[in-house]
C-alpha cells in the first residue's frame, strides 16, 4: 500500500470526495483516506503521479510519504515526515484565528445587541442615528470574514469542483446572513433618504451581521476543540516515535564513537551503557544486564540479557555494561515496525465507516437542497424574507458531516493505540472490528498454549536411588544428545549446577535412545522398548510410565550397568496464563479449540489441563488451513499461532493472531500480533475490539441523531406546533459541540481496562444458549434392536451439519450434536426414510 498525505480536507464530505476522485483512476483496486490523520492509503497497479493528478483536480492537494529502505537515511527524513504530518499546527492556527475574531465580536455585539436589548450606554454621536449603527456592525462584521475568509475559500473551492464540503456549508449559512444584512443596510439608507422612519426601524430588525459573525466564530471555536481532541486521539503513536534513539555508541577501529543512529549499519558493534536506550535492535555479544522492554511489551519487569540474547531498539539499558552486534536497523527494526503498523491501521478503514461514509458523499448537497426548500416553503407559507431565511441559514450551520466522519477513525485511532500501549498490534481498522466478532477461536498447542520447549515434570527414582542420583546420571548421558527432550534434562542439570562430566563410547540409537560410558559404569537411556533391551523393568514402573503418557507426557527409562534406576517424565508444559486465557474466552462466549499435529492421547490430555472445549489432533500444517476453512462455516474464526506451518491457518481465519515470539513469517500472515508472546492478551484484544466497535456504534448512533434532530429543528418543522425556533448563533454552536462530542466519546477508550474480566461472564449464558441451540432430541417410533440403532444413527450421521447422533432403542431417541443448524424437516425425513416413525424433536 502506498501511502500520502491529503491536504485541504475540512470535513467527512471532502475525504469521500478525495476517496471518489482517486478509486476512478485506472489501476485503482482500493483507496482509503483518513480525515483524522490526513493520509490516504492506495492500492493498485498505478503511479503516484496519477493519484496526486486525481486528488488535486478534486480540488486538493497530496504529496507521497517517503519510504526508507531498510535503514539508510531515508529512514530519519520518514520518520520525521510522520512526526510532522501527526503534529498539531490546526490548534494554533484556530487559537489565532479565534482571538482575532472574539476581538472584533465583541464590539459588535455590544452594539447590535447590548445597546438594542439591554439599553448598554454607547457615543452619543450613534444614538438614534441607526444608519451609524448598522455601518458599525458592517464594518466589525466585515473585519470577521476576513480573518475567517478560509471558510470561504475552501467552501467556493468544493462548489467549484462540485464537491461541496462543510465549508461549504459554513459560508453559505455566514454569507447569506452577511449579504441580506448588507441589502438592508442600503434599504435603510433608502428609507432614510425618503424620510420613512418606520421603515428604517423595521430594516434596524432584519440586520443578521451578528449572526455571520458569531457562526464563524463559533465555528472556529469548535475546530479548535475538534483539533484538540484529535491529537489526543494519536497520543499513542506520537509517544511511540518519541522514543526512537536518535544516537548510538560504535565501536569502530577499537574506539568509541557517537554517531547518528540511522548511520548504523547490520554487523556494526555497539555499546550500551548502563541506562542509555538501545539504538537498535542486535543480539549481545558481551556483558550482562536487566533491560526494562516495557516499551515495547508492556511488560514492567525488567529481562535478564546475556551473550547470546537478542535485544530491541527503544528499550532500556539498566544494570550492567553491553556490547551488541547490529542484527536489524532502520525500518526494520521492532520498533519501526510497530510505528508503522500503528500508523497503516489509522489510514484504512474499518467496515462499519462505509455507512457513514455513504452518507457524507451526499451530505453536504443534501442540506443545501433543504435549506432552499425550507426558505422557499416559509416564503410561501406567507413568512418574511427575514424569518424564512434564518431557517434556512441554520440549516446550513447546524448540519454536521464531521461528525460522521470522525465517528469510526477517531475511535480506530484510540482503540489501536490503547492496543499498542499493552503490546497488543492490530494491523488494520478491519482486523481491531472484526477481533471482536469472534464466535471460534482455534489455539495451536505447540509455542502457543504450551511453551514449545520440554520440561522435566517428575522424577521417579527406585527404591535405594535419589532424585538427586537419578538426574545426575541421566544429565551425564543426555549432554552429548541433540535430541529436543535431552534438552530438558539438560537444563534441570544446570539449574542444579551439575558438571560436564566426560562420557565415553556415547552412541545414539535413532528413536529409541542413548548408551555411554562414565568411570567404568554403562549408561544407557531411552524408551521403554530399547530399555528392556538393557535391563529388567518392574510392571509397577510400566504401568507409572502409562499414567503418564495419559497425562501427555514422555517417560524416559535410565539404567546403570544393567540395573534400573528409574523414570523421569518429560512435557511440553502449559504456559502461566494458559488455563486462565482459554476460561476467559470461553467466558466471553467463544468456543475455544486446540489444533495439534501430536497423537490424540497426548493432545487430549493438554487439552483437558488446558480446559479447551475441543482438541483436534493429528493435523498436518496444510490440515489446520482446512479445518479453519470448515469451521468458518459456523462462524467468524480467529486462529492463534506461532510457527511456520501455522501460516496457512492464519490467513484463510477471518482473523489471524500471531503469538510476539513466533517466526516473522507467522507475523506477516496473522492481522494481529501480541508482542509479549501471551495468551492472556487473546482475550484482552478481543475485549479491546468489542468495546472500539461498541464506541465506534455510539459515535455513529449520536452523529445520525443529532442530524435527525437538529435538521428539522433548524427548518422550523416545530414552529407551527409549539414555536419552537432556532436562531443560527445556536445551530453553528450545535454544530461546534457536536464534532468534540465524537471525539470525546472516542477518548474513554483510554480508560478501558483490557484484563478485566468480570463483564465477560454475561458470555457464559450465551455459550448455554448456543450450546442448546446445537443439540436437538429426536423423540422415534419403530426402533426394535441395535441394529435399529446403528441403522438410525447412521443415517443421522451421514448428514453433513450433524456431528454425532446417540440413538437409543430402549428410551427411544436420538440426541443430535450438530455442527451447523439444519431444519427438523430434514431430520425428520431422514429418519422416515430408514421406515422409523419421528413422533417430536426438542
Amino acid at each position: 500500500m502506498e501511502q500520502y498525505n491529503v491536504t485541504g480536507m475540512s470535513c467527512a464530505a471532502c475525504s469521500a470526495r478525495v476517496e471518489k476522485a482517486v478509486l476512478k483512476v485506472p489501476g485503482v483496486t482500493s483507496c482509503s483516506v483518513s480525515l483524522l490523520t490526513n493520509s490516504m492509503g492506495v492500492e493498485g497497479e498505478v503511479s503516484s503521479d496519477e493519484v496526486i493528478k486525481a486528488v488535486k483536480e478534486a480540488g486538493y492537494g497530496a504529496f507521497q510519504k517517503e519510504k526508507g529502505s531498510h535503514g539508510q537515511n531515508t529512514q530519519a527524513g520518514r520518520q520525521n515526515q510522520q512526526e510532522d504530518a501527526l503534529k498539531d499546527t490546526e490548534t494554533p492556527v484556530m487559537k489565532k484565528r479565534l482571538i482575532a475574531s472574539l476581538s472584533f465580536l465583541l464590539p459588535l455585539m455590544y452594539f447590535s445587541m447590548g445597546h438594542r436589548m439591554w439599553n448598554w450606554p454607547v457615543p452619543a454621536f450613534f444614538k438614534e442615528n441607526h444608519i451609524a449603527m448598522g455601518l458599525v456592525q458592517f464594518l466589525f462584521t466585515t473585519i470577521v470574514l476576513v480573518i475567517n475568509q478560509k471558510f470561504f475559500i475552501s467552501g467556493w473551492r468544493g462548489l467549484v469542483h462540485k464537491s461541496p464540503n462543510m465549508d461549504t456549508l459554513v459560508a453559505l449559512g455566514a454569507g447569506a446572513s452577511y449579504g441580506y444584512s448588507v441589502f438592508a443596510l442600503f434599504a435603510m439608507t433608502d428609507a432614510q433618504v425618503r424620510g420613512n422612519a418606520e421603515a428604517v426601524m423595521h430594516y434596524m430588525h432584519e440586520f443578521y451581521f451578528e449572526s455571520a459573525a458569531m457562526i464563524l466564530t463559533l465555528i472556529t471555536f469548535g475546530k479548535m476543540l475538534e483539533a484538540l481532541s484529535k491529537g489526543k486521539t494519536t497520543d499513542a503513536l506520537k509517544s511511540l516515535m518519541k522514543l526512537a534513539p536518535k544516537t548510538a555508541t560504535l565501536v569502530r577501529d577499537g574506539a568509541n564513537v557517537q554517531a547518528r543512529v540511522e548511520e548504523v549499519r547490520m554487523g556494526d558493534h555497539f555499546v550500551v551503557h548502563p541506562g542509555e536506550t538501545i539504538p537498535v535492535d542486535g543480539i549481545v555479544l558481551e556483558g550482562s544486564s536487566a533491560v526494562n522492554e516495557s516499551a515495547l511489551t508492556g511488560e514492567s519487569i525488567p529481562v535478564d540479557k546475556e551473550p547470546g540474547d537478542t535485544v530491541s531498539a527503544a528499550t532500556l539499558n539498566q544494570s550492567g555494561y553491553l556490547i551488541c552486534e547490529a542484527t536489524r536497523v532502520g525500518e526494520d527494526t521492532a520498533l519501526s515496525q510497530i510505528i508503522q503498523m500503528v500508523s497503516d491501521a489509522a489510514s484504512t478503514k474499518a467496515p462499519i465507516a462505509k455507512v457513514a461514509d455513504k452518507v457524507s458523499g451526499v451530505f453536504v448537497p443534501a442540506v443545501i437542497a433543504i435549506a432552499v426548500v425550507t426558505i422557499v416553503g416559509w416564503l410561501l407559507a406567507g413568512q418574511t424574507i427575514g424569518f424564512a431565511l434564518a431557517r434556512g441559514i441554520s440549516v446550513l450551520v447546524i448540519s454536521c458531516p464531521c461528525a460522521l466522519g470522525l465517528a469510526t477513525p477517531v475511535a480506530i485511532m484510540v482503540g489501536n493505540g490503547m492496543g499498542a500501549k499493552h503490546g497488543i498490534m492490530f494491523k488494520t481498522a478491519e482486523s481491531l472490528e472484526q477481533a471482536g466478532k469472534t464466535k471460534i477461536i482455534a489455539l495451536d498447542k505447540t509455542g502457543t498454549i504450551t511453551c514449545g520447549e520440554p520440561h522435566v515434570t517428575d522424577i521417579y527414582p527406585v527404591e535405594g536411588v535419589t532424585k538427586e542420583q537419578l538426574v545426575k546420571l541421566a544429565f551425564v548421558l543426555e549432554q552429548k544428545s541433540e535430541h529436543p527432550l535431552a534438552r530438558a534434562i539438560l537444563a534441570l542439570g544446570e539449574e542444579q549446577a551439575l558438571d560436564i562430566q566426560p562420557v565415553e563410547d556415547f552412541a545414539a540409537v535413532a528413536g529409541n535412545g542413548l548408551t555411554g560410558t562414565y568411570q567404568g559404569s554403562k549408561l544407557a537411556g531411552g524408551n521403554y522398548k530399547f530399555m528392556m533391551e538393557q535391563c529388567q523393568i518392574g510392571p509397577q514402573y510400566a504401568e507409572q510410565a502409562e499414567n503418564l503418557a495419559k497425562q501427555g507426557k514422555t517417560p524416559l527409562y535410565f539404567s546403570c550397568d544393567g540395573q534400573f534406576m528409574g523414570i523421569i517424565a518429560v512435557a511440553d508444559v502449559l504456559k502461566e496464563d494458559s488455563s486462565k486465557a482459554i476460561q476467559e474466552l470461553k467466558d466471553l462466549g467463544i468456543r475455544v479449540i486446540m489444533l495439534t499435529g501430536d497423537n490424540e492421547k497426548t493432545a487430549k490430555a493438554v487439552g483437558e489441563e488446558a480446559g479447551v472445549d475441543e482438541v483436534i489432533a493429528g493435523v498436518l500444517p496444510d490440515g489446520k488451513e482446512s479445518v479453519i476453512r470448515d469451521l468458518k462455516k459456523q462462524g467468524n474464526v480467529t486462529m492463534v499461532g506461532d510457527g511456520i506451518n501455522d501460516a496457512p491457518a492464519l490467513t484463510r481465519a477471518d482473523i489471524g493472531i500471531a503469538i510476539g515470539a513466533g517466526t516473522d513469517i507467522a507475523i506477516d500472515a496473522a492481522e494481529v500480533v501480541l508482542m509479549k508472546s501471551r495468551l492472556s492478551d487473546v482475550p484482552a484484544a478481543i475485549r479491546l475490539s468489542q468495546a472500539t466497535l461498541r464506541n465506534i456504534r455510539e459515535n455513529l448512533f449520536w452523529a445520525f441523531i443529532y442530524n435527525v434532530i437538529g435538521i428539522p429543528l433548524a427548518a422550523g418543522i416545530w414552529y407551527p406546533l409549539f414555536g419552537w425556533k432556532l436562531n443560527p448563533m445556536f445551530g453553528a454552536a450545535a454544530m461546534s459541540l457536536s464534532s468534540v462530542c465524537v471525539v470525546s466519546n472516542a477518548l474513554r477508550l483510554n480508560f478501558f481496562a483490557l484484563y478485566h474480566a468480570k463483564k465477560d461472564k454475561k458470555g457464559i449464558s450465551k455459550r448455554k444458549k448456543e450450546k442448546k441451540k446445537m443439540e436437538k432430541t429426536m423423540e422415534i417410533k419403530g426402533m426394535m434392536c441395535g441394529h435399529c440403532e446403528a441403522r438410525v444413527k447412521k443415517c443421522l450421521e451421514a448428514l453433513p451439519e450433524v456431528k454425532e447422533a446417540a440413538v437409543s432403542h430402549e428410551s427411544g431417541t436420538a440426541v443430535i450434536k450438530l455442527d451447523a443448524s439444519v431444519a427438523d424437516e430434514v431430520l425428520k425425513k431422514t429418519v422416515e426414510d430408514q421406515d422409523y416413525e419421528v413422533t417430536a424433536i426438542h
